[in-house]
């Protein structure tokens, strides 16, 4: 994955989550009767600027591509012209002024929803839970998990796939509760696993968790799934549901051993054993041969069993979509709560490097991941928007909700030392969270 590459996957996701968070506020403000100056994606020196609309509001794009914002008028901020006094954002109702403020984390979510929405809808790959045996001493050993056990519900809800059955796990860890897993065991017999989640350590949240607690997913067993029709795999026989026992006399264990030994293999025959329904079948095939970056490699046409693709209805979609949504930013401002008491390490915090990497590796994985990616991006930004710190739009609305307990506008000297403390703490958090990209980019 090259720099190119990374770069502009980033600046793509930072420009769409830009547009999408100032959208909200300029919308709201123009159905408020508010006059916009400026929409400006980016800060510091314009690179591009046009005049739209009847206010003939100036639409920029700026150099430094981190943020944004909605300039409108008000009187605090320089002379106004009688005609446009009525129109200026500080002679608003304290109503308005919250709702112009906070339309910019919903326009947020509500980008969210609209990209789950469509995963939802058009399929989400997922890896069927099926676990491996676990090490000796974990807590999945201890709880009984067996080679073959496929995870159908956790405390009673079911869940689809692995990615359900980590975060499921991952939010009961935090408070430290028991997970009751409903299992299909390898007899095809159900029962139930207890996994003792107060042993949960800070570092096993922060880090892999499943592989903390001992849950290695059998995803590297080599078992057939699809088989595109007309391939060399289905005229050789392969069928959905065959293990690749080996090739010739080389014992294949995993899927990636299959993988790397057909892609080694272009144009050449191979001699494969399988397991199909307690038999042992022997097929024998020739991959094809295919070009990838420059080289010659093998392609039979299969795939591996181990994932299934899930897809849902318009309305259960949508559903969907707003539960994940909301199940995120809750999830998020739980974490930022344990850091701010110390429960969880603050190198969970991540900077622009780090994001950066995530948009281009999410990128080169295909468009799915990289809307999933986005939508994530996209609720962090909506929640980090909507904490109480002046200068972010959370503090603005803090102001608003004192205003309306007291009666009267908070004083300029209060507002002016929120700003100080605000610029402060976000200094702060810019500098820790560039000090564990750093921290990330020395480590790898």
């Amino acid at each position: 994955m090259g720099l190119l590459h990374t770069v502009a996957s980033f600046l793509v996701a930072l420009g769409v989550l830009i547009v999408v968070h100032e959208l909200g506020h300029y919308l709201v403000a123009r159905l408020c009767g508010v006059k916009v100056l400026r929409f400006s994606v980016g800060f510091g020196r314009p690179l591009a600027t046009w005049r739209v609309g009847p206010d003939r509001t100036e639409w920029v794009v700026a150099a430094v591509p981190l943020g944004g914002y909605v300039k409108m008028v008000d009187e605090r901020e320089g002379d106004v012209a009688p005609a446009d006094r009525p129109r200026a954002f500080n002679r608003q109702s304290v109503w308005r002024r919250i709702a112009i403020v906070a339309a910019g984390p919903v326009a947020n979510f509500l980008l969210a929803i609209l990209l789950y929405w469509w995963l939802f809808m058009s399929g989400v790959q997922e890896a069927k839970p099926i676990l491996a045996a676990p090490d000796p001493g974990t807590i999945a050993a201890e709880a009984g998990v067996a080679r073959g056990d496929t995870i159908r519900a956790i405390n009673g809800e079911p869940v689809a796939g692995s990615q359900e059955v980590r975060w499921r796990l991952l939010q009961l860890a935090l408070d430290r509760k028991s997970a009751q897993l409903e299992v299909v065991d390898a007899r095809g017999t159900i029962d139930s696993r207890t996994l003792d989640l107060s042993r949960v350590s800070t570092g096993d949240i922060e880090g892999d968790l499943l592989a903390k607690l001992g849950l290695k997913l059998e995803l590297t067993r080599a078992v057939i799934g699809d088989v595109l029709a007309g391939s060399v795999a289905e005229r050789a026989g392969l069928a959905p549901g065959d293990r690749v026992a080996a090739i010739g006399d080389q014992p294949i264990e995993t899927w990636g051993d299959f993988v790397t030994r057909v892609r080694a293999s272009p144009g050449r025959p191979l001699v494969i054993d399988i397991q199909r329904g307690g038999e042992r079948r022997r097929i024998e095939l020739t991959p094809e041969t295919a070009t990838e970056g420059g080289k010659s490699i093998g392609r039979i046409g299969a795939g591996s069993g181990a994932f299934y693709k899930v897809s849902y209805g318009p309305f259960e979609a949508a559903t969907r979509a707003v539960a994940k949504t909301w199940e995120m930013s809750v999830f998020s401002l739980r974490m930022l709560g344990k850091m701010i008491v110390g429960e969880i390490s603050w190198r969970n915090l991540s900077g622009p490097v780090t994001i950066a990497d995530y948009a281009g590796q999410s990128a080169s994985l295909g468009l799915a991941p990289y809307l999933s990616f986005l939508a994530l991006i996209s609720i962090s930004l909506g929640v980090l928007n909507l904490l109480p710190i002046p200068l972010l739009d959370g503090g603005h609305l803090m102001y608003y909700t004192i205003e309306l307990l007291k009666g009267s506008p908070v004083s300029e000297r209060v507002m002016e030392l929120g700003q100080r403390a605000g610029l402060a703490v976000l200094l702060f958090l810019m500098a820790f969270a560039f000090y564990n990209d750093i921290h990330r980019l020395l480590s790898s």
